[in-house]
């Protein structure tokens, strides 16, 4: 089961470059179906979201640390990414924790909250 995530996540579209915003989206669409029929990555979600002035979608990948660093790597990837930082604002592509990978980073957390004093309640 995937422990990693890769989280890509984009703004609104630069007016004047929707057309080409849709052939980039379609290029990623693509390649990651490619990586996951080729086992590359566990799965993928798309998620497009109603207008709200922030987040227009993103593209979430799930995979081992080894298939997310190897993705992260990837010059068709690095290119895909580059091409969509040229038609949409805000493009985020940031690393994460899924299913039993977070058991990792909690566990720092436990760790850092112990050394924390916490406030006395009245």
């Amino acid at each position: 089961m995937a422990d990693r995530i890769l989280c890509l996540s984009w703004g609104a579209v630069v007016r004047g470059r929707e057309r080409r915003s849709l052939e980039v989206f379609n290029d990623a669409v693509g390649y990651y179906t490619g990586l996951q029929q080729q086992g590359g990555i566990e799965r993928f979600d798309l998620v497009l979201l109603t207008p709200n002035g922030s987040v227009g979608g993103m593209m979430l990948l799930y995979g081992t640390h080894a298939q997310v660093e190897a993705i992260r790597e990837d010059d068709r990837f690095l290119r895909i990414t580059l091409d969509a930082g040229m038609v949409v604002d805000d493009l985020r592509v940031v690393d994460g924790y899924a299913n039993e990978g977070i058991a990792e980073p909690m566990g720092r957390f436990q760790e850092a909250i112990a050394n924390v004093q916490q406030p006395a309640h009245a």
